[in-house]
């Protein structure tokens, strides 16, 4: 391909984070290799979106991700930048949950950044460039009542992240944690979980991946690791 690769996980509905950098990236000199779940979802973004090609997988399973990440690479080529966008979030209290409820927090949003990793890091180091991006949030940062399965798993995710960073970097690598302190402005997340909030209490998807690109694109001399990306109203 003429284009750079980007190879996404977590592209859910449209107007969504994961979508917005899908179609952001696809509009900005990027052929995007998209991942998620819904099948069906995937296909209508692939025909919306020029320059993105379809991958149906569930990242927690592990097996199935590493032959879809393969199936990218024999099909498309080696990834120029690589963004981890995919959660898993079980809420509920610690006594009702179980370890496999804990397994699979961990599965999808640390597990799967290892793999992400070992399968694109290889060809990156070849040509000593190419970036890693991880979207996270303020449960990184802080255990919470009833996101404790959440919280483990994405601080674990940061740390794996920076220490990658640490390592890669010098060889080449750009790796970076974007730590997204807010609700984001997505029509499941609005209705449901603030139905009265303002504006100013959500994040805008399309403005995230436009801030991802930047990151992506830093120059070698000013690399971020850690960004941080709120509203103006969020309290903090």
């Amino acid at each position: 391909m003429n284009k750079k690769l980007c190879v996404l996980t977590g592209v859910g509905p449209e107007t969504g984070t994961g979508a917005e950098i899908a179609r952001h990236f696809s509009e900005n000199g990027y052929h995007v290799a998209m991942i998620a779940r819904t099948e069906d979802n995937l296909r209508y973004l692939e025909k919306k979106y020029h320059n993105t090609t379809a991958y149906p997988c569930d990242v927690g399973n592990i097996e199935d991700f590493e032959k879809t990440l393969k199936k990218i690479q024999m099909e498309l080529g080696s990834a120029d930048v690589v963004i981890h966008n995919a959660p898993l979030g079980t809420r509920g209290s610690i006594l009702d949950l179980s370890y496999q409820d804990l397994e699979k927090n961990f599965r999808v949003n640390t597990t799967a950044l290892l793999i992400l990793s070992q399968i694109t890091l290889p060809k990156m180091l070849e040509q000593e460039s190419g970036t890693i991006i991880v979207t996270g949030n303020t449960a990184a940062e802080r255990g919470k009542d009833g996101w404790g399965f959440f919280a483990a798993s994405k601080a674990a995710q940061k740390i794996l992240a920076e220490s990658m960073a640490r390592e890669f970097g010098p060889k080449g690598i750009h790796v970076a944690y974007i730590i997204i302190d807010a609700l984001i402005d997505t029509p499941r997340t609005r209705p449901r979980l603030a139905p009265d909030k303002p504006d100013s209490f959500f994040a805008s998807p399309n403005h995230i991946a436009q801030e991802i690109f930047k990151v992506v694109n830093q120059d070698r001399s000013a690399w971020s690791f850690r960004v941080e990306l709120r509203p103006y109203g969020e309290y903090w």
